[in-house]
């Protein structure tokens, strides 16, 4: 099933355009930002069986104060950084209007109402792969990572509650076009944080890295 499944996303793709990752964040000291092609970094990605044994939500804290003191969370500031249209933001971080280009679904959506900001590569999928072994603060710099432009995203809530924590053997965008760039910044995130992969989930990603998006920029450097 899953081998059909990985056949179909990889024929779905075949036309795309590989797309750039966007712009690495700044380096921290002594953590050099690495840039390779998506068909190198899915092989630094390791291998390992997923657990989900004692994962729960609330065991990754979020969301903080965030990185700024101006009364705004993470997620806000997320919403703030992603809109294509500013909204205003007034208060303690009453956020109205604005507008935002969902890449998931290629959804421009005004308002937040029917966005969510979601983890790039979900808090369970986190878990099963290595964060369960983490201390509590470091799950909680991991719900909150505003260090890099792709852990964090604001997407429709209707396609990031229809993905949950799948990953990309199961599930990947309904819009075609967004797959190189889903592809490359989940696999960026798990190098980001020395995250696992199963093996169905390494054979999808191996299917996009050596096909359709063998080309496509993979940026990360490892968090604190």
């Amino acid at each position: 099933m899953i081998k059909n499944i990985v056949r179909g996303l990889a024929a779905l793709s075949l036309t795309l355009t590989p797309l750039l990752a966007p712009p690495p964040a700044p380096a921290a000291p002594g953590a050099p930002t690495e840039t390779t092609t998506l068909a190198d970094a899915v092989h630094r990605v390791p291998a390992a069986d997923e657990n989900r044994d004692g994962y729960a939500r609330a065991r990754f804290r979020h969301w903080n104060a965030g990185a700024k003191a101006d009364g705004c969370d993470t997620g806000a500031e997320v919403l703030i950084a992603e809109a294509s249209e500013a909204p205003a933001v007034r208060g303690r971080c009453r956020i109205t209007g604005g507008e935002w280009l969902s890449y998931f679904d290629a959804q421009e959506v005004e308002g937040t109402r029917k966005l969510d900001v979601g983890h790039l590569v979900p808090l369970a999928e986190a878990w099963d792969s290595g964060a369960s072994e983490w201390s509590a603060a470091r799950r909680e710099a991991y719900a909150n990572d505003l260090g890099a432009p792709a852990s964090l995203v604001a997407v429709t809530a209707r396609t990031h509650r229809a993905r949950g924590a799948k990953d990309p053997a199961h599930w990947l965008p309904p819009q075609p076009s967004a797959h190189c760039r889903y592809v490359s910044e989940w696999v960026a995130t798990k190098l980001r944080w020395d995250l696992a992969a199963d093996p169905a989930e390494l054979d999808a990603l191996a299917v996009f890295g050596s096909g359709p998006c063998k080309r496509t920029v993979v940026r990360y450097k490892a968090a604190r």
